[in-house]
């Protein structure tokens, strides 16, 4: 994933990176589940599989690698899915990238108080200042958190916004597949 912007810190280049590969599917994708590995530990323990995920000695810079896991079930909501997980202890951190709708600050006073989720949904999708977004959200077994949003009508890498608390609720049940 050449193009992903150099960042100083190795949970934002895993994050840009997962974006970026997220962008090349395009847009209307179901959300993705990543492991973040320890890049020199898999090397070590694992070097045909760091052989085909393209590893090689010249990568001294990546020091997290995410790992596409299976497909997320489609009819399960995301936070009981999530509530199933459970890592292995070579499993440095998790990654996920999900698209939905939101809607600009200003829009809050006009959501009605007496929808339940489904309506709530609706209402929003038909929103005129809805946008689309997709979130990559990573958190570390540390605490570590970083997140990327990308906006489809500002579809471009240098539009991505990066920061550790742009989405604390999915980072947060994230953290909690770590937990024992």
């Amino acid at each position: 994933m050449s193009n992903t912007p150099m960042a100083a810190n190795p949970l934002t280049r895993a994050v840009l990176e997962i974006d970026e590969y997220a962008s090349g599917l395009g847009w209307d994708q179901p959300a993705r589940l990543f492991a973040l590995v320890d890049t020199a530990r898999l090397r070590a323990e694992q070097p045909s599989l760091a052989d085909r995920l393209g590893l090689g000695d010249a990568q001294e810079t990546t020091v997290l690698t995410p790992i596409e896991q299976d497909e997320i079930p489609t009819g399960k909501p995301l936070d009981e899915f999530l509530g199933t997980i459970a890592w292995p202890d070579a499993v440095t951190g998790c990654a996920l990238t999900v698209e939905r709708l939101m809607l600009p600050p200003s829009a809050e006073a006009q959501v009605p108080k007496d929808l339940d989720e489904a309506a709530l949904t609706k209402w929003v999708a038909r929103h005129p200042e809805r946008q689309e977004v997709r979130m990559t959200v990573a958190v570390l077994r540390d605490g570590a958190r970083e997140s990327a949003l990308r906006l489809r009508e500002k579809d471009s890498a240098t539009e991505v916004l990066t920061g550790s608390e742009l989405v604390p609720g999915l980072a947060q049940a994230l953290a909690a597949t770590f937990e024992e």
